[in-house]
């Protein structure tokens, strides 16, 4: 929980909020408080630190901006301290799994389909299959932390027993073990989109709130392809990053 505030300083020309930011900044870094954590609301906290709630107003929607709080509207709402962003690294090919285990943070797939569908015509020319042939599909929305940071809706080629595997976990190395089809490149856009309804009910942000669309092709070393996604991320909770350098 936060802890007492400081006493801010006067006529230093550091400006009142920047001091607040400062504080709350400092406070979850030191863990004082943690992800979840709820502030006092704006009348009392405004009291406390001797300034009006225009000014906390202020620092608070900096830090909401910058993703490090989240405010909640209604009786039950107020300013929570957000989960940090994870990073999603698309210069390497390593699945979403394995980047949050290396972030230190628990990833988790919530099962939405695993079926056995006919390809969509897109979905075809990726794979290199007939269109209307079987393709496996699963979607997921997956986890880190507490929270969910992306909905994944992948197709894969029809491999026998593909679906009676355990699909919570890694489906790379699923297709690396299981089947000797390891990703190991991939071609990958991005889009800007905003949520839709169903998307918003899975991701837990409001209709037409902003998302990252990213569309990939990935395939095993013999060039084979071997999955085609469409995933939406929440920019707020997953930070898209590619590395670049001159060869």
């Amino acid at each position: 929980m936060v802890g007492n505030p400081p006493e801010l300083e006067r006529g230093t020309g550091v400006p009142a909020h920047v001091q607040i930011e400062r504080w709350l900044l400092d406070s979850i870094s030191s863990g004082d408080m943690e992800p979840g954590d709820r502030l006092p609301g704006e009348r009392e906290l405004a009291g406390r630190l001797g300034v009006s709630r225009m000014t906390l107003r202020q620092a608070l929607a900096t830090l909401e901006r910058d993703g490090v709080l989240v405010r909640m509207p209604g009786r039950a709402g107020g300013a929570f301290v957000a989960e940090p962003r994870a990073d999603r690294d698309l210069t390497g090919l390593a699945g979403f799994t394995e980047q949050m285990r290396r972030a230190h943070l628990r990833a988790g797939a919530r099962i939405l389909t695993a079926a056995t569908v006919p390809a969509p015509a897109a979905v075809a020319a990726a794979l290199e299959v007939a269109p209307g042939s079987a393709v496996h599909e699963v979607a997921r929305v997956r986890s880190a932390g507490r929270s969910p940071v992306a909905l994944e809706r992948s197709f894969f080629p029809a491999l026998p027993g593909f679906l009676a595997h355990d699909l919570s976990g890694s489906l790379y190395a699923l297709l690396a073990d299981g089947y000797g089809l390891a990703p190991r490149t991939a071609v990958e856009h991005l889009d800007p989109v905003i949520a839709g309804p169903a998307e918003a009910a899975e991701l837990g942000v409001g209709p037409g709130a902003p998302l990252m669309r990213v569309e990939r092709t990935a395939y095993a070393a013999d060039g084979t392809p071997v999955e085609h996604a469409h995933d939406l991320f929440r920019p707020d909770r997953v930070r898209i990053t590619v590395r670049s350098g001159v060869t």
